[in-house]
């Protein structure tokens, strides 16, 4: 029996998509950086990690992932499935 990947977070798509909207793309050490001045610390393999879905996302986490990219939530939140 093949077993399916479990996904740890609902938000990497949109983390990774937000990110490739800043001209140029934001890289994840840039992100990283944003998310320390805001307090928060998330290295590069943390956040390729949330991306990638398999690290589980804080709710301070969320809050400050939505801060730093310059999107809602609600947007961060929005499963591809929706």
């Amino acid at each position: 029996m093949i077993k399916k990947p479990v996904r740890k977070n609902i938000i990497g798509r949109r983390v990774a998509e937000a990110r490739q909207r800043f001209k140029p793309a934001l890289t994840q050490d840039a992100l990283s950086g944003k998310l320390a001045r805001l307090g928060i610390q998330l290295d590069r393999a943390a956040i390729a990690k949330i991306e990638n879905n398999h690290r589980h996302v804080l709710d301070y986490e969320l809050k400050a992932l939505a801060d730093a990219l310059g999107v809602e939530v609600p947007w961060l939140l929005e499963d591809e499935k929706t």
